[in-house]
């Protein structure tokens, strides 16, 4: 069972572990974003201490949590502060950003272990006859609202229902190519229970190090592989759940015709129609070789035209990442280490700027991936073919290998800007080939317009993170100046402008973040009316006494 001793209640990650490792790269970070947005970072500011925090004491009667324990066990029941602070919120700003102050709005009256599928519907039975909400968590990684242990009117509280003693390998088939692992299971552990038998599950979502299978169901989840993977929804094979009127099974089969797939129910359901606690995934055999490289443009529009090369010609590529011409810039004033009396990069590009890769020039990052060197060599080599057609210059591996020893690293940088008084936040979409560049436009218009308005000041960049034969994900990422006295005021007109403009430019709510809570004031505008009134069946069906995560994608 994971231990949240390590971790962060009130942050990304593990303790101890940050972006920037040394004093030398804080201070050169601070000039730059001096520069950049053209003021002064405020004073450090120091989160609030887990023993200021002040939680009311659980509210379950004691004949609840003694049930509690008879299904979980002694240890499997938990109502300490720190425990509860943990279970409290995701990793959302607005989540990060009360937690920092201390202020906790709502806790769950306890947290449970369940150890086997059994004490999950026993958890289940006991929250309908005690009449709590149980809110299910897996690596809490939301960002949201997803998690937040709301209750709905007339229930006692919520208990947060942790999956994270459900972790195990059940079966391997390696002639069908699939496992059965149980959903609370995290990221590492999962690739580590395969790497060892030789295959993978390609599944790599920027969460991976504390994220879950379940959670990665539940949300509908794409990896920053999914070009070669595709998102969880390609994956998963089939998923057992736990709700209050039994267990919803699916039947491990290659491909079924026998009425609509109920594994595109729990997709996406984010925790309220049941407990997620197994599913068989597709494994596949574990790449040998990887070849990382990145090519950089004149501008984000000739590096979209490349990434559409590449998918119409079927390359077996792995990933295909392309930062705006915004975010090249940050990314590479961030990455400059002040330690090193010559910086070769940085007169590569000042050379490569007198060249015509100036202002508006932009980077892709790609990787292939496979077990046969000279093929994975031969498929990199098209793809540097198709983007010189479009004016790329391609910079080899040095970057490439940066992004991916640093791919699951970058959400620790947001703790650090929080404690300089900066927030940064992210915004993401789908759209079609015919609308990305629009879309683009339009959304980074919108925020620019939005910082300057709300924050006085501010950066938004952006990046085509995943691509499709019919379109694009674009990921919008917005820093700005925190005003003390009113950040969540600052948040939701942010939140809220980008993503008016995300609605209007034809975009998707969210291409892989979910609903949860910050999403579902627009949930009806993407789903219709009668969308929402056919999962409001689906929830009535399965959880009729609304015990599940309530608030949320509904």
């Amino acid at each position: 069972m994971k231990n949240h001793g390590r971790l962060r209640w009130n942050g990304w990650g593990r303790l101890g572990e940050s972006f920037l490792a040394t004093r030398a790269r804080e201070r050169a970070v601070l000039e730059e974003l001096r520069t950049l947005l053209g003021r002064d970072p405020a004073p450090r500011r120091e989160p609030a201490a887990l023993d200021d925090v002040r939680l009311p004491p659980c509210k379950l009667a004691p004949e609840v949590l003694a049930a509690l324990r008879a299904a979980c066990g002694e240890d499997g029941v938990r109502t300490g502060v720190e425990e509860r602070a943990t279970h409290a919120a995701g990793k959302s700003l607005p989540d990060l950003l009360r937690l920092r102050r201390g202020e906790i709005e709502r806790a769950p009256e306890v947290v449970v272990y369940p150890p086997d599928e059994g004490a999950v519907a026993s958890v289940l039975r006991l929250a309908g006859e005690a009449g709590f909400a149980v809110v299910p968590f897996g690596g809490g990684t939301s960002v949201v609202g997803g998690v937040e242990p709301r209750s709905a009117p007339g229930q006692t509280g919520a208990v947060a229902l942790d999956t994270a003693r459900l972790d195990q390998l059940l079966r391997l088939d390696p002639e069908s190519g699939t496992a059965t692992f149980q959903a609370g299971i995290e990221g590492p552990d999962l690739e580590r229970a395969l790497g060892e038998r030789g295959f993978t599950l390609g599944h790599f979502p920027q969460s991976f190090e504390h994220s879950t299978l379940g959670g990665w169901i539940a949300t509908r989840s794409t990896g920053q592989l999914s070009n070669a993977y595709g998102g969880i929804e390609r994956m998963l094979v089939a998923a057992r759940v736990v709700t209050p009127r039994g267990v919803l099974r699916m039947p491990a089969v290659p491909r079924s015709a026998a009425g609509p797939d109920l594994n595109q129910l729990v997709l996406g359901s984010e925790g309220v129609l049941g407990v997620i606690t197994e599913a068989t995934v597709r494994v596949r055999p574990a790449p040998t070789v990887h070849d990382y490289r990145a090519v950089l443009f004149r501008d984000f529009e000739a590096g979209v035209a490349t990434i559409r090369s590449v998918v119409d010609a079927g390359l077996p590529v792995a990933m295909l990442r392309l930062s705006d011409a915004a975010e090249t810039e940050v990314g590479l004033r961030l990455r400059r280490d002040p330690t090193r009396r010559f910086d070769a990069a940085s007169k590569l590009l000042g050379a490569l700027e007198r060249a015509g890769f100036g202002a508006e020039r932009a980077l892709l990052v790609y990787g292939v991936e496979g077990r046969d060197r000279a093929r994975v060599r031969r498929d990199a080599s098209r793809v540097r073919s198709l983007a010189r057609r479009h004016g790329g210059l391609s910079l080899g591996r040095g970057p490439g290998r940066s992004w991916r020893r640093e791919r699951f690293r970058t959400p620790y940088l947001r703790d650090w800007l929080l404690d300089h008084g900066l927030a940064v936040d992210t915004f993401e979409t789908a759209v079609p080939w015919s609308q990305v560049t629009a879309a683009h436009e339009a959304v980074r218009r919108a925020l620019d317009g939005a910082l300057e308005r709300h924050a006085g000041a501010g950066l938004a960049m952006a990046h085509l993170s995943h691509s499709y034969t019919d379109g694009a994900c674009l990921y919008f990422t917005a820093l700005w100046p925190l005003d003390a006295s009113a950040e969540l005021e600052q948040w939701t007109a942010i939140k809220h402008a980008a993503t008016e403009a995300i609605l209007a430019a034809g975009g998707t709510l969210s291409h892989h973040h979910g609903v949860g809570v910050d999403h579902l004031p627009w949930i009806g505008r993407e789903k219709g009316a009668l969308g929402i009134d056919a999962l409001r069946a689906a929830k009535q069906s399965l959880d009729p006494g609304g015990l599940l995560n309530p608030g949320k994608l509904l």
